[in-house]
């Protein structure tokens, strides 16, 4: 059986381990701080595949970042790492094969091959954590677009410019549904600036009613976002991974997605595969792209 090396480099920690064809971690997970600078990140990749290398059959990288068509590069700026990482020649950081995604297509690959969305023909995986990230699957294949930048959570949810978006632009999904959308949500709505996401969570967890309303607002924004994306792509399943996800009522959000939805019902489903999905499905993906 074919052996991975994954790599799962985030803004502040980069994860690695062996998988093999099945999705399963066969060696111990190893992490990182993610280094400030490009050459230091680098350096990390080599030592990484240098210890590595020769007991695997490809080097498979998740990663923040929208990754080109070819799987060997990043196509677009990430605010969360040092500014010259796109320029990364992944290719040349081993003699074996070197494959590269999006970490969020590598999540929604791993819920398709093994997870939550498994035998689903069309599905959409949504990230919810600090921001928000995207994967989607069209006919049992990866949604890429025409350089590989598709599935950005960044479609306008409102017009009148109420809050600035990590991308810079106004009023997208991701300022809505994200864990820092929820604290927002919670700063209007309480009139308190100094307002966290720990402090909805530990209200909603004590019956707060207060809080409960603060967090059903952030749950009809993330509906509101997964009806548009059901109109568009009528999947089978939106699956929902991430630190925030855990704190979504489904079958409340299913009901209301399926209550306004056009077309047909569709099923919201949890994340199975766990806080190591980039790196499953990045192997995953690249077991399949080097056996043809």
């Amino acid at each position: 059986m074919k052996k991975a090396l994954a790599v799962d480099v985030g803004g502040t920690k980069i994860y690695n381990a062996i998988i093999n064809e099945k999705g399963e971690i066969i060696s111990e997970v190893e992490k990182h701080s993610t280094p400030k600078t490009f050459d230091e990140i680098e350096n990390v990749f080599r030592q990484i595949i240098k210890k590595h290398e020769d007991n695997v059959d490809v080097i498979a990288f998740s990663t923040c970042g929208a990754v080109n068509n070819q799987n060997d590069g990043i196509v677009g700026s990430t605010g969360n790492i040092a500014k010259e990482y796109p320029s990364m020649q992944f290719k040349t950081l081993s003699k074996k094969p070197v494959f590269v995604e999006n970490d969020a297509n590598c999540a929604a690959w791993a819920e398709y091959k093994i997870g939550a969305s498994k035998g689903c023909t069309n599905s959409v995986m949504l990230t919810l954590g600090t921001g928000v990230g995207g994967g989607i699957i069209v006919n049992n294949k990866l949604l890429k677009g025409k350089n590989g930048a598709a599935g950005e959570m960044h479609f306008k949810m409102y017009s009148d410019k109420r809050r600035k978006c990590s991308c810079g632009s106004w009023d997208c999904f991701e300022i809505y549904a994200s864990g820092n959308g929820l604290r927002l949500t919670a700063v209007e709505m309480l009139n308190n600036p100094s307002v966290t996401t720990y402090d909805v969570i530990d209200g909603v967890n004590k019956g707060d009613k207060t809080m409960l309303d603060i967090l059903n607002c952030w749950q009809c924004d993330i509906s509101n976002g997964i009806i548009g994306l059901a109109n568009i792509f009528d999947p089978d399943c939106v699956v929902l991974s991430g630190s925030m996800a855990e704190f979504v009522d489904t079958k409340k959000i299913e009901s209301i997605v399926n209550s306004e939805i056009v077309t047909t019902p569709t099923k919201i489903l949890k994340a199975t595969t766990g806080n190591y999905s980039g790196m499953i499905g990045a192997a995953l993906l690249a077991f399949e792209v080097n056996n043809g």
